[in-house]
């Protein structure tokens, strides 16, 4: 019993148990005594967002990925709003993310799927199963000022963010009863709201989904891990190219800490937004489904040679019609950043090239998938 008691994080333990037992008792009683206001939902979906997305775009995009540069405005808000989401600091959160990327699926990996979702989901925060990730994982961090100052003074700052201002709020609006609902719609049940959405992404973004880009590690994309966690779905992406700001890397993909992040530029509230180049990422599908096919080849029955020689002929046409469009793309890129604005037809003709060559590629990657699988071969 000892023994146990000592694996057990009680700090931890009693904050995560007894936040999800008052959600779910004192919640429905509050809701059945007073009703459901408006304002208190209200609360909660301010609160929620604020808090969700200073993790998603603070904590994680910003922080531990430095895939952005903020202004001061900005690492405020997501430091006060990530504090009050009990996560940890800034600084906290960040070591143990850059740990979990450095070691996935590993044994050093803090919050690792190969030891069962419940240990990957808030297994790991209840019992040690692994040494407390040191912070010197972010020694650039502790050069930032709000950060350390954040790190500094976590728990109260938490405790105010989190639990102070929102049952103030609903004081404001109706007394020691709103006060009272503030505390639990805008404060606890709120806590518990984003901390499972962010252990999700520990979760079940590396169980479910697929893996267009890389299967060397769990890490999945799907739409629907990306609706409930603010776009942090598209993992597999963010696993393969994790300096990029996009987790939805293509426009028409759910990432709204993407898009929020984008209007944040378009206002000069950051800067230098980091990107991988489309051929690169299509480089890396290219060489992903390489290896399925490679791997699909060893394992079924020999092919006929002439569908092989089919299969094997549309992947040269694949190569080269990736060669044109890094060509066109590249031209493209070095006319943009060399222009100085005069030559707006010439810049049409780049980009009409570009796009042409672009669908004459992406006719190709469906010409090579379609071989394969006339084949009877699987490889998505």
């Amino acid at each position: 019993m000892i023994t146990f008691l000592k694996k057990v994080r009680i700090t931890n333990s009693l904050f995560l148990i007894g936040t999800f037992a008052t959600t779910c008792t004192a919640l429905p009683l509050y809701i059945w005594h007073f009703g459901l206001d408006t304002f208190q939902v209200v609360l909660f979906i301010f609160f929620f967002i604020s808090t969700a997305m200073s993790i998603t775009l603070g904590y994680h995009r910003l922080y531990s990925h430095l895939t952005f540069e903020a202004s001061s405005m900005i690492k405020a808000y997501t430091l006060f709003f990530g504090a009050a989401a009990f996560e940890g600091s800034a600084l906290v959160w960040a070591a143990d993310h850059r740990r979990h990327h450095k070691h996935v699926d590993q044994e050093e990996d803090p919050y690792g799927i190969t030891q069962g979702v419940f240990h990957a989901h808030i297994g790991w925060l209840l019992f040690r199963r692994t040494l407390t990730t040191p912070l010197t994982w972010v020694r650039d961090l502790q050069k930032d000022r709000l950060a350390m100052l954040q790190h500094r003074y976590y728990v109260p700052i938490a405790i105010v963010a989190g639990i102070v201002l929102p049952a103030i709020a609903g004081g404001l609006w109706g007394g020691w009863s709103g006060a009272l609902g503030g505390f639990l719609f805008g404060g606890i049940a709120r806590i518990v709201a984003v901390h499972h959405v962010t252990f999700c992404i520990n979760s079940l973004c590396h169980l479910v989904g697929e893996r267009p880009y890389s299967s060397r590690c769990s890490a999945r994309d799907s739409l629907l891990m990306a609706l409930v966690t603010f776009g942090e779905g598209y993992h597999n992406y963010h696993h393969e190219f994790q300096n990029d700001y996009r987790n939805g890397v293509r426009g028409w993909q759910f990432d709204p800490t993407k898009w929020v992040i984008w209007s944040l530029h378009k206002l000069n509230l950051v800067k230098k937004l980091r990107r991988v180049s489309p051929e690169k990422i299509f480089k890396a599908k290219i060489a992903e489904s390489d290896m399925l096919l490679e791997k699909t080849l060893k394992n079924a029955p020999k092919l006929a040679e002439g569908r092989l020689r089919v299969i094997t002929h549309k992947r040269q046409e694949v190569e080269q019609a990736f060669s044109a469009w890094e060509v066109k793309m590249k031209g493209l890129r070095a006319f943009v950043t060399g222009s100085n604005g005069s030559a707006k037809v010439e810049e049409k003709e780049a980009k009409r090239d570009a796009g042409r060559a672009w669908r004459e590629f992406c006719r190709a990657m469906k010409l090579w998938h379609a071989s394969i699988e006339e084949s009877g071969l699987k490889i998505r």
